[in-house]
């Protein structure tokens, strides 16, 4: 009788042998013995067999075989292994029957149990569907041994997002393949740099994903795109990536006039589908509820706090929801307030690094090294921010438009290239300081740089990000603007040549909302 693979454990079986049933895989040779990935189901085994140094051992097995094998169980680098003592391929209904078999019980293993979200809200539970559709293709990817690859926003609500995801997969992958390196393989997670997946890290993903195929058998990857990915600039990325066999879920928050994303992928997640505002919540709000549905024995409950206070959520009700759940994890608002401007310092030196390690120290794993981390390098990061706040009020350019007050801040004549704080947090914070000291909302601060410029609005200054895109595209198509973000906080990239007709369109869309 063959015993399934995630019943197979070093203190019961070591050195023993047992009889198993599955299909292979995954078959790569190396310079010693032959590799061949057999699963079941329940689990993956990694199989040894050896007829010689960088000989093929056991030539008429091939990917996709359905076998029986008799295999000596070790152990290999914390990994279990079999070492094949016997191997028999199997054919006809003998076959059908064994793929059909291990097809329903991956499906067993890879159905949610949804759990309740730690807040209420009708967002999420409109969502909810979502949820579970992309949470059963996260858990199915891992049991299928497809390599997943997370890619994220690089600042604080982005690292949220992809973190929170991480931590829900990596366990899973790790008890599918027994324990060793296997989330190495099969897990990547990547920042970036941009709002959006960019064509050139579709590319980027793709070919690392095909030379993966070609050298070990690899599938192609489940890519999930967390906090970039609902506008329409996506989509040349994902699409893309789909041509070489590569498939999507996107979970975002950002505004988007028309869902050109829903169609392109297997799950997209984000407020707006729902009719609701996706400035209440945060994109690591939204991924830290899909990461619990994904794996319920993780412990990231502060992370939503982290993320909503990082993006400046307005959503009160729910934010001191969230704020109460980590403060029993021991995070303080003003512990979470540093926090998060630590990952912000940290993702500027990162840049598109993994760094694994690093990050789980960053979000508290271990929380005494985090909080030790946060007591060093916060009076540098403090301080860097006095700096950038000093700097920007002695530079910025003010002009009053009407009743709105217009603030220019030229990024690149004031700041040193890779500076600290990044010029979307510069620009928020002159505009926070200047609403805070004529008590007014009727402001609108503008970050430039010579291709880009960053936006904060504020609330009575009738400004919408996504308007003032569709008045370059009417008044300037030669600029050739994207971008988005949210209603009153975003970034839009245009032709550096055209940057004074983009000034002298926002000095136009301001005074035309005015009239509103």
């Amino acid at each position: 009788m063959e015993l399934p693979i995630a019943k197979i454990s070093l203190k019961q079986h070591e050195r023993k042998t047992i009889a198993l049933a599955g299909v292979i895989d995954r078959v790569a040779q190396t310079t010693g013995p032959t590799l061949f990935s057999l699963v079941d189901g329940s689990g993956t085994l990694m199989l040894k067999g050896f007829d010689g140094a960088g000989v093929r051992a056991y030539p008429h097995i091939l990917e996709g075989d359905a076998v029986k094998v008799t295999v000596q169980i070790n152990e290999f680098q914390g990994s279990l292994e079999g070492e094949i003592r016997k191997i028999m391929k199997l054919e006809g209904n003998e076959a059908s029957s064994l793929r059909k078999n291990i097809e329903a019980e991956e499906r067993k293993i890879a159905t949610v149990h949804p759990v309740p979200f730690l807040v209420k809200s009708p967002v999420l539970e409109k969502l909810k569907e979502r949820y579970i559709q992309a949470a059963t293709e996260i858990r199915l990817a891992i049991v299928k041994n497809r390599p997943i690859i997370v890619r994220h926003h690089n600042d604080c609500d982005g690292y949220s997002s992809g973190y929170s995801l991480e931590r829900a997969i990596i366990p899973l992958i790790i008890k599918q393949h027994g324990g060793g390196k296997a989330p190495w393989e099969y897990y990547t997670r990547a920042p970036s740099a941009a709002p959006f997946y960019e064509i050139e890290d579709s590319i980027k993903d793709t070919a690392h994903s095909l030379s993966d195929v070609a050298k070990f058998s690899n599938k192609m990857p489940l890519v999930v795109i967390v906090d970039t990915g609902s506008g329409s600039e996506s989509i040349l990325g994902i699409k893309q990536g789909k041509i070489h066999g590569a498939d999507f879920i996107v979970v975002d928050h950002h505004f988007f006039e028309e869902d050109v994303t829903s169609p392109e992928v297997l799950v997209h997640i984000n407020p707006f589908l729902v009719k609701e505002d996706g400035s209440t919540f945060s994109a690591g709000m939204l991924c830290t509820e899909l990461a619990r549905f994904i794996n319920p024995d993780i412990a990231i409950d502060h992370l939503p706090a982290l993320s909503g206070m990082a993006d400046r959520i307005d959503n009160p009700s729910v934010m001191i929801e969230y704020l109460k759940i980590a403060e029993k994890k021991g995070y303080t608002k003003e512990l979470l307030h540093d926090i998060a401007a630590l990952i912000d310092y940290v993702s500027t030196k990162l840049r598109f690094m993994e760094a694994r390690e690093y990050i789980e120290v960053v979000f508290g794993d271990p929380i005494d090294k985090q909080k030790a981390l946060v007591s060093l390098m916060n009076p540098h990061i403090r301080g860097l921010q006095a700096r950038g706040i000093n700097i920007a009020k002695t530079t910025v350019k003010r002009e009053t438009i009407g009743k709105t007050t217009l603030q220019l801040l030229f990024v690149e004549e004031t700041f040193s290239r890779n500076a600290y704080p990044k010029p979307g947090q510069v620009v928020g914070m002159i505009h926070d300081f200047y609403q805070e000291e004529k008590k007014t909302r009727n402001v609108v601060s503008i970050g430039v740089l010579s291709d880009l410029v960053t936006i904060r609005a504020g609330d009575d200054s009738n400004f919408v990000v996504h308007d003032f895109l569709n008045e370059i595209l009417k008044n300037a198509p030669e600029a050739f603007p994207e971008g988005g973000g949210h209603k009153q906080a975003g970034a839009l990239r245009f032709v550096p040549a055209q940057k004074d007709r983009v000034l002298d369109i926002l000095r136009s869309y301001i005074k035309k909302v005015q009239k509103k």
